[in-house]
C-alpha cells in the first residue's frame, strides 16, 4: 500500500468511514503498526484495542499488556494474569 493510500484510509477513517477504519486496523495489525493501532484505539475502536492486545501478547510486551490493562481491558488483564501464573510455574 501507497502512503497516499494509507493516508486517504485514515482521512476516510477521520470522517467516520467504518470500512476504512476496519482496513487500516486491519493493516496495522499485519504490520504490528502498534502506534497506529494506539491511534485507532485512543480515537475509540475497538477492533484496533482487540489488535493490540493481540499483538502484544503475541510479542510478550508486558509493558504494552499493562497499559491496556490500566486502560480497564479486561484480555489484557487476563492475559497478564496467565503470564504471571507461568512465570511462577518456571520458578518452582
Amino acid at each position: 500500500m501507497t502512503d497516499a493510500e494509507l493516508s486517504d484510509l485514515r482521512a476516510r477513517t477521520a470522517a467516520g468511514d467504518t470500512d476504512a477504519a476496519d482496513e487500516l486496523v486491519e493493516l496495522a495489525g499485519e504490520r504490528g503498526d502498534m502506534d497506529e493501532l494506539r491511534r485507532l484505539a485512543a480515537d475509540g475502536n475497538g477492533d484496533a484495542v482487540d489488535q493490540l492486545v493481540e499483538l502484544a501478547s503475541e510479542r510478550g510486551d508486558v509493558a504494552e499488556l499493562r497499559r491496556l490493562a490500566a486502560d480497564a481491558n479486561s484480555d489484557a488483564s487476563d492475559i497478564l494474569a496467565e503470564l504471571t501464573e507461568e512465570q511462577r510455574d518456571d520458578t518452582e
